[in-house]
């Protein structure tokens, strides 16, 4: 089949655009229509990603041809004989790794961002000619992709090439100045491309994280690529990834990076890590390892599954348990981020609400479109589908002679190395059939229900122990013990992290919400007392339940008055410790689990 062939060109870093070609050989005779995607895999929202094409003309022969536009992201070029390129001018200027950046210090692009398909011609080889902005501040940009090379040189401009449209998209490319570190894990190369100033120990970090990916690696017993890239951006804030065959593009913090000398792993570090970790799980769980749903992408419309609680949330769990098992972090640590986990869910009115499987079927709705209300309506099929995956972990280990290891590389066998989609009872059907035991209680109640999930008592089997209290404040994530006083009581809400105090989530069943309160009012005084942050955490920990307090605040432009009765400060955040009355056998299957 004649390759369909792309040509791209960061023409004006400027005005922040790219100029993107598609060439097909045989246009369709009746016209050809050209499709650009809804959505990018791995990220749950329609993303319109046609409100960035800026222009858009078509020429065959080199003569131009008319075309028109028959629906949001789909454009018609007239009929003609001979070679058809459609053309556009796209607006870059999104820092995020789900669509395209363009200026004068760097260049990156999703896919399916930036690429048509010629309708009906998407499973054809692509050609790919990637070329450099024009001008000697350019000059000694480069490109770092996972996407195979077709003449062009190793981490330079020319031709690539990917065997269908899905692959094409699947490699997303950096191109400008960026620092490259190499390691081998599983025999396998790996790349990692940081763009950015920083001022990290590069030999500790690619390091620690071939030891991470090895760990993976052991677990699946193989890697499903030959190379694979990581495209780390570094910023002051800024935390973020998105996984893809061969590669995965991060955000994150330049202090995560570890200092020159530095000894242990500090918080920015080991969330850096993590999120490394996550992605590249990913590379089986998600990229090869899929819903049925998604096989085939439809890029159109949304792909709707009750599973993503198993794709992310499984992924989530394996993230940190990844490096504890590598001997990254020591066991204290991990228990600490379990702790901080299990406090954002019970932080969470909506995990009385929503299921998990409907989370996951509503994610292009709700997760990715969370309003101020999301706290009391939804739940993170992240943060709970990991906790689940925890539980059903436990469960497994102290019920029956398998792990959850065991039911991902039977995935990983059945439906990774097949291409044969998970069916949406697949997972509870292999480890069920995997461990003997019928687990429709469990999948009924914490999957398809709302039921707490049972970590206290689950925990307890392998030596660990269960601590609850008050949060202590904003700052305060959960994972450690808490600091005196304790807060006493509790407002029922949350406040936005911009300046003022804004409310941004308000529970339902809070005093806030008692006294008329809502989302968006901007507190001005407590008692007659300007308020600010830290009167009103000082005012937690010093009144009781049952004082009432006078709030004045602007609702838009009006100022109103509001007593607010106090309650007692919730139960929410927990932490783990290992438990001094641990039997050799809880101790044991302890030792197992987390492999150290």
């Amino acid at each position: 089949m004649t390759p369909i062939r792309y040509r791209i060109v960061p023409s004006d870093p400027n005005a922040h655009l790219f100029e993107v070609s598609c060439t097909v050989a045989d246009p369709d005779p009746r016209g050809q229509a050209f499709r650009l995607p809804a959505w990018s895999p791995g990220s749950y929202l329609i993303r319109e990603f046609a409100r960035n094409f800026v222009s858009v003309r078509a020429e065959c022969g080199g003569s131009p041809v008319r075309v028109r536009k028959t629906a949001k992201d789909v454009w018609l070029a007239e009929r003609c004989s001979g070679a058809l390129t459609l053309s556009a001018e796209v607006y870059a200027f999104d820092p995020s790794v789900r669509a395209a950046y363009l200026d004068t210090t760097r260049a990156f692009f999703n896919g399916p961002s930036i690429f048509v398909w010629p309708v009906g011609r998407e499973d054809r080889p692509c050609e790919l000619e990637i070329l450099p902005p024009v001008g000697e501040a350019y000059r000694d940009w480069r490109v770092a992709t996972a996407m195979p090379r077709d003449g062009a040189e190793p981490l330079g401009f020319g031709c690539y090439r990917a065997a269908n449209y899905d692959e094409l998209i699947d490699h997303p490319v950096e191109i400008g100045r960026f620092e490259l570190l190499s390691f081998e894990a599983g025999a396998v190369s790996h790349t990692v491309a940081i763009t950015g100033r920083h001022r990290g120990d590069d030999e500790r970090f690619a390091h620690d994280l071939s030891r991470v990916c090895q760990a993976q690696i052991d677990l699946f017993g193989g890697a499903p690529v030959d190379a694979y890239l990581f495209q780390l951006r570094v910023v002051d804030e800024g935390y973020g990834g998105l996984e893809h065959r061969a590669s995965t593009s991060l955000v994150a913090k330049r202090d995560g990076l570890p200092p020159p000398g530095a000894a242990g792993v500090s918080d920015d570090y080991r969330s850096l890590l993590g999120l490394a970790s996550h992605e590249y799980f990913h590379t089986w769980n998600v990229k090869r390892i899929k819903p049925a749903a998604f096989v085939p992408y439809d890029l159109t419309r949304e792909n709707f599954t009750t599973q993503l609680w198993a794709f992310e949330g499984i992924t989530s769990y394996y993230d940190d348990l990844m490096l504890v098992r590598s001997k990254l972090i020591g066991v204290g640590d991990y228990l600490e981020l379990l702790g901080r986990q299990i406090s954002a869910l019970l932080r969470t009115p909506g995990r009385q609400r929503q299921s998990v499987a409907e989370s996951s079927f509503d994610a292009w709705i709700k997760y990715y479109r969370q309003d101020e209300n999301a706290p009391n309506a939804i739940v993170s099929y992240y943060v709970k589908g990991a906790l689940i995956a925890l539980a059903l972990d436990l469960e497994l280990r102290l019920h029956s002679a398998v792990t959850l290891d065991d039911v991902m590389r039977a995935l990983w066998q059945r439906h990774g190395r097949t291409g044969v989609g998970v069916a949406e009872d697949g997972i509870e059907t292999i480890a069920a059939e995997l461990s003997g035991r019928d687990l429709g209680a469990f999948f009924r109640d914490y999957v398809h229900g709302t039921a707490e999930l049972p970590l206290p008592s689950l925990l307890r089997e392998f030596g660990v122990d269960w601590n609850l209290r008050p949060t202590a404040g904003a700052k305060d994530k959960g994972g450690v013990p808490g600091k005196d006083p304790s807060p006493r009581v509790w407002l029922g809400a949350t406040m936005a992290s911009a300046a003022g105090l804004s409310l941004k989530h308000v529970s339902p069943d809070g005093p806030a919400a008692r006294a008329g309160l809502a989302p968006g009012d901007a507190i001005v005084a407590a008692d007659g007392i300007r308020a600010n942050a830290e009167g009103l955490e000082r005012l937690a920990r010093t009144r009781n339940a049952g004082d009432v307090v006078e709030i004045h605040a602007f609702r838009r432009d009006e100022l109103m008055r509001f007593s607010l009765e106090l309650a007692a400060a919730r139960i929410d955040t927990c932490w783990l410790t290992l438990s001094e009355a641990a039997t050799p056998e809880a101790a044991a299957r302890r030792t197992a689990w987390l492999g150290s």
